[in-house]
C-alpha cells in the first residue's frame, strides 16, 4: 500500500505530523508493506528568502495578524511540537524560499532517501535555525544523506528537478489540497493536518483492509 506525504520544509505541523504518523506506523501490523513518498508543495511559491526578516514579522504580514497573535500560535504550536519530543523555536527560524529544498529532497528520492531528506530540512529549518535556501546548507544536508557532493552542487547550479518539484505541487491542486500536511492512502483517502497518532492509525488500517480485500475479489469484468 501507498501513502503519499504532501508537505513543505517550512510547515511546523508537517513537522509534527510526520512524528505522528510514525508513532502511528509502530503500531500498524502492515507497516513492513507500507511504501511512502514524500511529496512537493510549495506554501508560499513566491515567498523571497529574506535572513533579516523576523519569522513573526512574516506571518504578521502574510496573516494579517498582529505580533501578539503571532507570538501567541508560535507558542501553541511548540508546545504541541514538544508533545511529540520536537524541540521548535519558531521565533528564530529563517524566512527562507523552500523550492531549492524541495530539489534536493526530489533527488534524495532518486536515492530512496526522501524520508530522511525531510527529517534533516525539518530539523535544520526548526530546530537548527539554518537558511535552507543557502546552497552551503544544502551542500551540507546532501553529504548528511550521503549523496555525492558534486551532483548536488551540479543540481544547485541548474534547474534540474524544479519539473519535478513544479508538477507535485500543481498535482496536489488538482486533487485539491488547501493546506499540508496532507495524507493520501492508496489514493482512496485523504487525511489532512496532523492528525493524532490514533486517526493516523485508523486510516491505515482501513486503506490496508481494504486493498487486502480487492486483492482477494474478481471485478464484474471477470478480471482477477
Amino acid at each position: 500500500m501507498k501513502v503519499e506525504i504532501w508537505s513543505d520544509v517550512m510547515c511546523p505541523f508537517c513537522y509534527i505530523g510526520k512524528r505522528r504518523f510514525e508513532k502511528a506506523l509502530e503500531d500498524f501490523e502492515g507497516r513492513n508493506d507500507i511504501e511512502i513518498e514524500w511529496k512537493s508543495f510549495l506554501l508560499n511559491p513566491d515567498l523571497k528568502t529574506d535572513t533579516t526578516l523576523s519569522p513573526v514579522e512574516y506571518l504578521s504580514q502574510s496573516k494579517g495578524m498582529n505580533i501578539s497573535q503571532i507570538k501567541q500560535m508560535m507558542v501553541q504550536v511548540e508546545e504541541m511540537g514538544k508533545g511529540e519530543g520536537l524541540k521548535m523555536d519558531l521565533t528564530k527560524t529563517v524566512v527562507a524560499n523552500t523550492f531549492n529544498a524541495h530539489r534536493l529532497i526530489q533527488m534524495a528520492k532518486v536515492h530512496e532517501k526522501g524520508d530522511l531528506a525531510e527529517e534533516l530540512l525539518f530539523k535544520a529549518h526548526f530546530e537548527k535555525k539554518m537558511n535552507t535556501d543557502d546552497p552551503d546548507v544544502l551542500l551540507e544536508l546532501g553529504d548528511k544523506l550521503g549523496l555525492d557532493r558534486d551532483e548536488v552542487e551540479l543540481m544547485l547550479n541548474s534547474d534540474q528537478f524544479s519539473e519535478r518539484v513544479q508538477q507535485e505541487y500543481l498535482e496536489a491542486q488538482q486533487l485539491g489540497v488547501k493546506g499540508v500536511p496532507f495524507f493520501v492512502f492508496d489514493r482512496k483517502y485523504g487525511l489532512s493536518g496532523a492528525q493524532s497518532s490514533d486517526v493516523f492509525l485508523q486510516a491505515l488500517n482501513q486503506a490496508y483492509e481494504e486493498q487486502v480485500s480487492n486483492s482477494n475479489s474478481c471485478d464484474t469484468d471477470g478480471r482477477c
